[in-house]
């Protein structure tokens, strides 16, 4: 439903008069910001505005909001459930200029940032500190994208999400106010928690401006390893002991036979092809040392073979580039074909029977879609490489897809552990929240009752 012309014309005019040339209506522009990573169709806003302060991005929500015009927060596009399409048109509000790091406390280990501030940013102005901020989706997403689709990552076995992380957020309002949710001590228990309400709100309730995050202490010594596993339940297996046995590991990440290959080729690597966990150890020298002998142990016990260290940091830094560039690694699978990428995430004991189950379904298709995940916290990825003049395609993948989420619900889990909700999985959220969807959309009227922040996500219209 596109915004009326007798509403958007005069709206772009104020804009347009008070940003110049920070505001615009080019094709190409709009199109850049309303398409992220996602396989779903992008659908462009009408006008794309560069703010630079939060007073800026108040005075604009404001004025959309006088003019009945949704607005549409962008941070660095890297999202992967259609977040930013402006379903209904309206107004991108671009953060990426706002990208100051504001305060560092060494003494308090915490930081606030802009929310343009990207995560490798941030490590990097930290770099001579002693400190570094965890949560690592992958994509050198922006901190206010991260905190406003509640990512995660790699590190979140040991460090958390960004639920855990967030310490305090400055956030725009539908109707222009700017709000503090929080103080930055690290317990309260003043009143309603409006920085976990915001944490994972997908800019439906407000644009974030400022985000102050929770730093932690750069380890000792890092260690990574690679093993190679007979079959997919061998490595869970490891992953599920692993963490009951209380080992303190950073990272687990498993990759299938399917994504190993893909990695080989793509990053020349020699690893075997066979069902792959990839782990980090951080801690003391003697404590990393410990942590690897045990899971070393662990996974000889169910069969894990070709037990590889890595304790150089180019050695490391190889390893886990590789890690993140497999998803464009295994679109190389498939030439031409596009790549849906899809998430779930289940208890850790029910973590086997989903990636099982998963992979029998799997292999009776007739597409392929490798497997990644984040295994340590039950977290796991498919990308369904489909073409897409294919819509056969589209359906088995579409049919995959709702079967491997119904059995994450059914196994007491999620249908996103860290992609979000946008506008993709809104059928799931429903089958996952039942009565509870009317208590969002209740807080979603009482917040913005003119639905204008991001209309289309997260609930129906």
């Amino acid at each position: 439903m596109a915004v009326p012309a007798e509403r958007l014309q005069p709206l772009i005019a104020i804009l347009r008069g008070r940003f110049g040339d920070r505001l615009s209506t080019a094709a190409a522009v709009r199109r850049h910001h309303g398409k992220d990573l996602t396989f779903h169709p992008g659908h462009d806003p009408d006008a794309v505005v560069f703010a630079e302060t939060t007073a800026e991005v108040s005075e604009i929500v404001a004025a959309c909001a006088a003019h009945g015009t949704p607005v549409i927060p962008f941070g660095t596009g890297t999202s992967l459930e259609g977040h930013i399409a402006a379903l209904e048109g309206g107004v991108c509000i671009d953060l990426s200029r706002m990208n100051r790091v504001l305060r560092v406390s060494a003494a308090d280990m915490d930081a606030t940032v802009e929310a343009g501030v990207t995560r490798k940013q941030l490590n990097e102005h930290l770099r001579a500190t002693g400190l570094f901020f965890p949560v690592d989706p992958g994509a050198d997403a922006s901190l206010g994208g991260m905190a406003a689709t509640r990512a995660s990552g790699t590190n979140a076995v040991r460090y958390g999400t960004m639920r855990e992380n967030v310490l305090n957020l400055t956030v725009v309002l539908p109707d222009g106010r700017v709000v503090h949710t929080a103080r930055r001590s690290r317990k309260s228990a003043a009143g309603y928690d409006l920085t976990r309400l915001m944490v994972g709100s997908e800019g439906t309730l407000g644009v974030i401006t400022e985000v102050t995050v929770r730093l932690h202490g750069l380890p000792e010594a890092v260690s990574a390893a690679v093993c190679s596993y007979p079959s997919i339940d061998a490595a869970v297996d490891t992953v599920i002991a692993t963490i009951q046995g209380g080992v303190p590991v950073a990272r687990i990440e498993l990759l299938d036979a399917l994504t190993m290959a893909a990695v080989n080729r793509y990053s020349q690597l020699d690893y075997a092809l066979a069902p792959t966990l990839l782990f980090e150890f951080h801690g003391s020298e003697r404590g990393v040392v410990e942590q690897t002998e045990t899971v070393q142990a662990i996974s000889a016990e169910l069969g894990g073979s070709d037990f590889r260290w890595a304790t150089r940091p180019e050695e490391r830094s190889r390893l886990w580039q590789a890690r993140h560039d497999a998803y464009f690694a295994t679109l190389a699978l498939r030439p031409g074909a596009q790549g849906w990428a899809t998430d779930v995430c289940v208890p850790i004991s029910r973590l086997a029977e989903c990636v099982r189950e998963t992979m029998q379904d799997l292999a009776g298709a007739s597409i392929i879609a490798p497997l990644v995940g984040h295994v340590g916290d039950g977290n796991f990825h498919l990308v369904y490489l489909i073409h897409p003049d294919r819509p056969e395609e589209l359906a088995e993948a579409t049919r995959l897809n709702e079967r491997m989420v119904m059995r994450a619900l059914a196994l007491e889990g999620t249908c996103t552990g860290e992609h979000g909700i946008g506008y993709g999985k809104i059928a799931f959220l429903e089958a996952e929240h039942g009565d509870a969807i009317s208590v969002m959309r209740a807080i979603k009227r009482a917040i913005d009752p003119g639905n204008i922040m991001n209309p289309g996500k997260i609930l129906r219209r």
